[in-house]
């Protein structure tokens, strides 16, 4: 048995949250969900756990996601959950470990202390901050610290993070809160306006994952949904198919291709430059939607590659840096104030 302090790199997103151990990999893969005993004040389960008790609880066991947008919303829950994840890693170890925390790249100071902090209450000794556009380029095997330039768009489950990544650092972001939630959202609303029928989140986000696209797929997928009629308040099954839900996502699509074009204009030329060579690299779950990585060249003009694993690409990026935490600085880096002085456009 290792006693000896392994370091861990933490990629919470509004999502899911994942940790990856230095010599191990990623050790821990759950929804970023704490079931919360309201009267008591006190974490109940968390995780895959926590999920399972969602709709099979007394009133007083509430579901809470401490992370909306990529960041955190509630500290104390927040920390407790880290803390329950660092803690099955670390049970056995004499020494607190550093982490290594992914961040949106127009995280605020206020956020990147909230982070820290939740880090440092779940055992940590140090806690250094990375931009997970960054994490996801070296996950994803860019040499960031070369000069040329990638562009990386990570659709999240709150939030895209779209940005240009030369030299080692961001040259360029936009974050929006328009990812996976949004597409689940866009499902429901537009069940609701065609069929007058209410389905839940839940039934959306499994459409999205069996039938969803915003390109014509070659085999046309319908799915079968039960949701409540808006009528008559009685249960109500529909077919909806792939066809359908392209209309649903123009609205969520548009916005993403907005940002996108945004951050290639407020790209240097020399960058963009080098984008016609390199690409653009996609990640997070909402890449795996149908003909998003193919719309997207087709709107940029820029050849577009999902990774091969795009719901981990961060984190394993984050742990291949935890070899270099010693060339790193710990503790806040003002990420968004350092691009307000520089006058990029997050």
């Amino acid at each position: 048995m290792l006693i000896f302090e392994r370091d861990i790199a933490v990629d919470m997103g509004t999502s899911s949250t994942l940790l990856f151990e230095q010599g191990k990999g990623v050790v821990a893969r759950e929804p970023t969900v704490v079931a919360l005993d309201k009267t008591k004040r006190k974490m109940v389960k968390v995780g895959q756990d926590a999920q399972r008790m969602l709709g099979r609880t007394p009133a007083n066991i509430v579901a809470i996601h401490p992370v909306r947008y990529g960041v955190i919303s509630d500290y104390e829950m927040a920390a407790q959950m880290l803390r329950e994840l660092v803690t099955r890693i670390t049970s056995f170890s004499l020494f607190k470990p550093c982490i290594l925390a992914c961040v949106p790249s127009s995280i605020s100071g206020v956020e990147e202390r909230a982070m820290i902090d939740a880090a440092i209450e779940a055992g940590a000794r140090k806690v250094y901050l990375l931009e997970s556009a960054v994490a996801t380029a070296v996950g994803a095997g860019v040499d960031v610290s070369k000069t040329e330039g990638s562009l990386v768009i990570d659709i999240g489950g709150g939030t895209t993070e779209i940005a240009t990544i030369a030299s080692g650092g961001v040259v360029a972001c936009q974050s929006i809160k328009i990812a996976g939630a949004s597409f689940d959202e866009a499902i429901v609303n537009y069940v609701r306006r065609k069929y007058d029928t209410l389905i839940g989140l839940g039934t959306a986000e499994e459409l999205k994952r069996s039938i969803g696209c915003v390109l014509q797929r070659p085999d046309m997928g319908v799915e079968e949904v039960t949701g409540r009629n808006l009528s008559t308040a009685s249960p109500k099954t529909v077919n909806i198919s792939s066809n359908e839900l392209i209309e649903a996502f123009v609205e969520p699509m548009n916005r993403i291709l907005e940002a996108i074009h945004n951050v290639l204009d407020s790209t240097p030329p020399q960058v963009v430059g080098d984008l016609e060579k390199n690409g653009i690299i996609m990640s997070g779950g909402g890449s795996l939607i149908y003909g998003i990585d193919r719309l997207i060249e087709r709107s940029t003009g820029i050849r577009t590659v999902v990774v091969d694993d795009a719901i981990s690409c961060a984190a394993y990026g984050a742990g291949k840096m935890l070899k270099h935490l010693d060339d790193m600085h710990d503790g806040m880096m003002n990420f968004y104030r350092m691009r307000q002085l520089n006058g990029d456009n997050v």
